[in-house]
């Protein structure tokens, strides 16, 4: 069980860091003639803290929501996030 979970996640955070704006600010620091070992090591440790910051959130919310409300509440702020970079204001 434990096994699957880190596959899955992952898996999923794998994919949804290809091309973002996290990836595409080490290439510009890289290019910039910055160290790429400083910059590797830096990103993995912003990426490694914001993770931690991300378990431990859900970790109490689990404890106060159940499962279904995080998952639709989770759902409209990323519809409501869409819209509004559609609309350009975010």
């Amino acid at each position: 069980m434990m096994m699957k979970a880190f596959l899955t996640s992952f898996a999923l955070i794998f994919l949804a860091e290809l091309g973002d704006k996290t990836q595409l600010a080490t290439m510009l620091l890289v290019s910039q003639g910055q160290s790429a070992k400083a910059v590797f090591f830096g990103a993995a440790a912003a990426l490694v803290l914001s993770s931690l910051i991300g378990v431990m959130a859900g970790s109490w919310l689990i404890k106060i929501f159940p499962p279904n409300i995080l998952q639709t509440g989770a759902g409209v702020a990323f519809i409501g996030i869409g819209v509004l970079l559609l609309l350009g204001r975010f």
